[in-house]
């Protein structure tokens, strides 16, 4: 889980709320420059994050706060193989952008861990044969992926409030096409992207928090019975191609 501290509490963002709001921005990219298989590399985006279950999983700091997925640096490759085989149950290009996306969080631990070594071939192979059943190059592949991360990061970027202030620009990352981009929030909240990437001039994506005012938790239980029964509030961002434009748009609404 994505955790923001408040003033006086914590705002909680899922994974699986992060993965949906990752698939908006996907679904509003501009179709003449789309991803390869776009409407199944937007299910893969919205489900890559599953494998997270805040419901199960030990939460807390050692300082008994809630813990912010950075933090965690534990590995069950058990459970990652398990994910993949969900995957699967979607479709093969969904699995193989999955596949994709762990091998790349993974990529550094091979060389400490024999176990992350030998996940990482086997995924390798089953990549190989899904690109060679469903008759896709590594190239697509490769661009779906990047199309993926893209969203990924820009999803990221917003749940951890990473937006830069003053109107300064922030790089998201290279997208499909090879373009860089880059994000900006103005001075009126509106936010955009640079260059402009998206299908229509002006549109809101938005993601599901949980308000937590309880700063310390005894035990796991207890943080999740508080997640359970805590308030929800909707976090939201306009993407507009023109700010000036967009205003105006607003104030004869």
């Amino acid at each position: 889980m994505i955790v923001n501290s408040l003033p006086d509490g914590w705002q909680i963002i899922y994974h699986r709320a992060h993965a949906l709001l990752a698939a908006q921005i996907a679904g509003h990219w501009q179709r003449i420059n789309a991803s390869p298989r776009l409407y199944e590399t937007i299910a893969a985006i919205s489900h890559h994050d599953d494998l997270e279950k805040e419901w199960e999983e030990h939460l807390l700091t050692p300082a008994g706060a809630p813990q912010d997925f950075m933090m965690n640096t534990e590995t069950s490759y058990e459970l990652l193989q398990k994910h993949l085989e969900h995957a699967l149950y979607r479709s093969r290009w969904v699995a193989l952008l999955n596949s994709m996306h762990l091998c790349r969080l993974q990529q550094n631990s091979k060389q400490k861990c024999p176990e992350a070594s030998a996940f990482l071939q086997q995924q390798l192979e089953n990549q190989k044969q899904y690109r060679k059943e469903l008759k896709v190059t590594k190239t697509d592949a490769d661009k779906a992926y990047a199309f993926m991360q893209w969203c990924d990061r820009l999803s990221l970027i917003l749940c951890q409030q990473e937006l830069p202030t003053d109107e300064r620009t922030l790089e998201i990352s290279k997208g499909h096409d090879g373009e860089t981009y880059r994000v900006i929030q103005f001075s009126s909240d509106l936010v955009s992207v640079i260059p402009w990437c998206f299908e229509e001039d002006c549109f809101t994506v938005n993601v599901e928090a949980s308000i937590l005012t309880q700063l310390k938790f005894e035990d796991n239980a207890s943080l999740i019975e508080a997640l359970k029964n805590s308030p929800r509030t909707m976090l939201e961002w306009t993407f507009t191609k023109d700010e000036k434009l967009s205003m105006k748009k607003n104030s004869l609404a």
